[in-house]
């Protein structure tokens, strides 16, 4: 369960203050962890002889070896090499250290999991208060799901750097339910303001395109007060995050909240888009626009419908981006100067894009 990183640099600190070559092993014998430089895999017999014995430490061929046990089976065997009176003391610190790390890996790997089928609904609303209970996770507290996507497929780096952000925040939850989100089960304060909320979102963001060197969307479900409501606070983050990469893609932090037309168009049926699009285009298709005219489009809408203005923007001729909307009117019917028609215009954008991601999500 622990990583053989954590705890070769275990001993390694523990070599460094004891002085003592200390190695490591699983219950048939095979090293896991060693500080000494040439340590040969040569007592497996005598580790399995060990391991099956009622003794808690034994002394074989110059080494003292000790047990670690998890849920009354042993886990790992630890050997220091000597025989004297501190050869057996810093194998029982070694042994305590050991174990310790152990409890807390397994404490980790249990809140892990829970978490997990927390968010995916696959607990019962008794099991999830008594689980929590058991496992010192608190009900009526404030939470918010940050979900967390790389540009890649779950990318360790990425998951450290996160971790690394709320090293001691032992009330927050970092996990992963697939290979290309890292959710974050945030604890906010009873008087936590939106604001307060979306800083907290810039500074993952920030944090990981500089250290991570990863692009990433970060999307944001609603506050929930009851550990129950944690999936609905992700299940509003994963629509949250998709509906931003549909109809905001240039924004990189998205809120449940704050979804606009594009949480309406996001649950039309297909057959029902498919058939406002063909009221308002005909046999036309917006892949027919050219770049230019979309641009003009785009343009006219951030600025309002104020042609002057938009002209300005796009260098243009207030006659020529005139010219554009007739022309745009002659062919679909539509004067975008009304606001009405610009409307229906609008909306008509939003929801050829939709069907557009719908049809490349089947692909």
């Amino acid at each position: 369960m622990i990583s053989n990183q954590i705890l070769q640099n275990t001993i390694d600190g523990l070599r460094a203050i004891t002085k003592r070559d200390i190695t490591v092993m699983d219950a048939d014998g095979k090293i896991l962890a060693t500080t000494e430089e040439e340590r040969l895999e040569e007592y497996n017999e005598s580790v399995f002889d060990f391991v099956n014995s009622p003794a808690e430490s034994m002394l074989i061929q110059g080494y003292q070896f000790f047990k670690i046990y998890d849920d009354q089976s042993v886990e790992y065997v630890v050997s220091v090499k000597g025989e004297d009176e501190d050869v057996y003391k810093v194998g029982k610190i070694t042994s305590f250290q050991i174990q310790n790390l152990l409890v807390a890996y397994k404490e980790r790997f249990d809140k892990d999991n829970f978490i997990k089928n927390l968010l995916l609904d696959n607990l019962l609303l008794v099991d999830i208060y008594n689980r929590a209970k058991k496992l010192h996770i608190e009900n009526n507290v404030k939470r918010v799901v940050y979900l967390i996507e790389t540009s890649s497929e779950k990318d360790a780096n990425v998951m450290d750097v996160v971790r690394s952000l709320f090293p001691t925040k032992i009330k927050d939850f970092i996990t992963a339910v697939d290979e290309n989100n890292i959710i974050l089960v945030k604890e906010v304060n009873e008087d936590a303001s939106e604001e307060n909320i979306e800083k907290i979102a810039k500074m993952i963001l920030d944090t990981l395109n500089s250290e991570a060197m990863s692009k990433v969307y970060i999307s944001l479900g609603t506050v929930v007060e009851d550990l129950k409501d944690v999936s609905k606070s992700y299940k509003e983050a994963k629509m949250a995050l998709e509906v931003g990469k549909i109809f905001n893609s240039e924004k990189y932090i998205i809120h449940y909240s704050r979804l606009g037309i594009g949480r309406l168009i996001y649950q039309l049926p297909l057959p029902l888009c498919k058939m406002f699009i063909e009221e308002i285009f005909g046999d036309k298709s917006i892949e027919e626009f050219d770049e230019e005219t979309l641009n003009t489009i785009n343009k006219f809408f951030e600025n309002s419908l104020n042609v002057s203005e938009t002209s300005r923007q796009l260098y243009i001729h207030r006659n020529t981006l005139v010219y554009r909307l007739d022309k745009l009117q002659k062919n679909t019917g539509l004067d975008l100067r009304k606001f009405e028609d610009a409307i229906t215009f609008k909306i008509a954008l939003m929801v050829a894009k939709y069907m557009k991601f719908m049809d490349n999500a089947m692909y």
